[in-house]
């Protein structure tokens, strides 16, 4: 088991540009940036292999050394490429132990629905949840447990049981995953199913004053 990442090591960039970051890439390094705190902004570029091993382990918070001075940062915004597999550019925001910061939070489902006994089939129409909580309260995730989940039930975001310190600021009447019965193809009218037929069609005769002009 890798050891747990708290800080990751970055250098000062003064290169910008597409050519220049493509250049970093190749060394094993992503461009990056430390903002926030109406501090400057600080362009940086941090190991590859140290982005991963944060990612990997589910960091959000974690501390930036910049030239062997940290600063406590949270993960702000990941860039993929378009096949979501190399970083592009990392955003790290500054903040402090006792400051509320607002973060997406993925959810998991727990358990085997009960309306699922009855045919039903459990739809999770919500993944991730927007929370604000203290920057050392975010959760790794929203578990929910689905277990007495019924038939045409849903569970709401109002529902939640989230952790102590933690709001959600979805609509709390927003639906984040229901149990029903799949919807049946309508049988379609025999009429349909034969073919319709086409009405015949009869052209009216003109009168026998109008034919003889």
């Amino acid at each position: 088991m890798s050891e747990n990442l708290k800080t990751i090591n970055a250098t000062p960039r003064k290169t910008h540009g597409t050519q220049k970051a493509v250049q970093l890439r190749r060394q094993g390094l992503v461009p990056a940036i430390v903002y926030g705190h109406k501090e400057a902004v600080v362009s940086i570029s941090i190991s590859v292999d140290d982005m991963k091993r944060v990612i990997r382990q589910g960091s959000r918070i974690i501390d930036v050394a910049i030239d062997g001075k940290p600063e406590k940062c949270l993960v702000q915004e990941v860039q993929w490429d378009v096949f979501g597999k190399d970083f592009l550019h990392v955003d790290f925001k500054r903040i402090s132990a006792d400051e509320k910061v607002q973060v997406t939070v993925a959810i998991q489902l727990r358990g085997t629905a009960k309306g699922q006994a009855e045919g039903g089939v459990v739809n999770m129409q919500l993944h991730d949840l927007e929370v604000e909580c203290l920057a050392t309260q975010i959760p790794d995730s929203i578990r929910i447990n689905i277990a007495d989940l019924d038939l045409d039930q849903a569970i709401h975001i109002r529902e939640l049981k989230l952790p102590e310190g933690v709001k959600a600021l979805g609509d709390p009447d927003e639906v984040v995953v229901s149990c029903a019965k799949p919807m049946e193809e309508e049988e379609k009218p025999a009429e349909a199913m034969e073919g319709a037929v086409e009405p015949e069609v009869i052209t009216a005769r003109k009168p026998a004053e109008e034919e003889a002009e």
